[in-house]
């Protein structure tokens, strides 16, 4: 069993702690894509939001788990999809979902900052399993209408084209690109559940 990510993480259903979390995100929220992963100390991030540093380490004991909760509790852009049979339109959807959220500044900075951390701290390593195994669920969750589950290997061949065009080819990510996408994806899915196709 993964050891908890929030280890001391406050009761979220008490309405003043929920307060001061989403007070602290936003705060967050506009200070890192202006100063960086480096910049965001939580010094400043305390004074901004008008909180005390001991709080947000109760919230936050490091670092990655503040930028795990940026990366996951994004700003809610009205476009996240329904769960649904169609495994093209569904797929479809959370692409241009995921699309929208990398777009936001704050997300696109914390992603980035994750994962290059994660090579030499543990925390930021979890984080990012974590970020993969939570967005890989929510996926599944969408797909249960059309009796089709991914595994590790079929999400990121979903994935994987999207944030290499943003983050490596530094390019668009067009509806055209992601139609491309689910296209070639559909059809590697159906191959690999002909009988006796070869497994990762």
């Amino acid at each position: 069993m993964q050891e908890p990510l929030h280890r001391r993480r406050p009761t979220p259903s008490n309405p003043r702690v929920q307060r001061t979390r989403t007070r602290v995100l936003s705060v967050a929220r506009d200070l890192l894509p202006q100063l960086g992963p480096a910049g965001l100390t939580y010094a400043l991030l305390a004074e901004r939001a008008e909180v005390t540093r001991q709080t947000l380490y109760r919230h936050w004991p490091h670092r990655a788990a503040l930028l795990f909760d940026l990366i996951l509790e994004g700003p809610d852009l009205g476009n996240y999809p329904e769960p649904g049979d169609d495994v093209r339109v569904v797929a479809t959807d959370w692409l241009k979902s995921l699309r929208d959220g990398i777009s936001e500044p704050a997300i696109r900075t914390a992603v980035l900052a994750v994962t290059a951390q994660a090579d030499h701290d543990p925390d930021s390593a979890q984080a990012l399993t974590r970020i993969g195994q939570d967005r890989r669920a929510a996926l599944n969750r969408l797909l249960e209408p059309s009796g089709i589950q991914i595994d590790d290997t079929e999400h990121t061949l979903l994935y994987g084209p999207v944030l290499a065009r943003l983050f490596f080819d530094r390019g668009q990510v067009t509806d055209v690109f992601i139609d491309t996408v689910v296209d070639q994806w559909v059809t590697t899915l159906e191959g690999r559940r002909q009988p006796g196709a070869p497994q990762d």
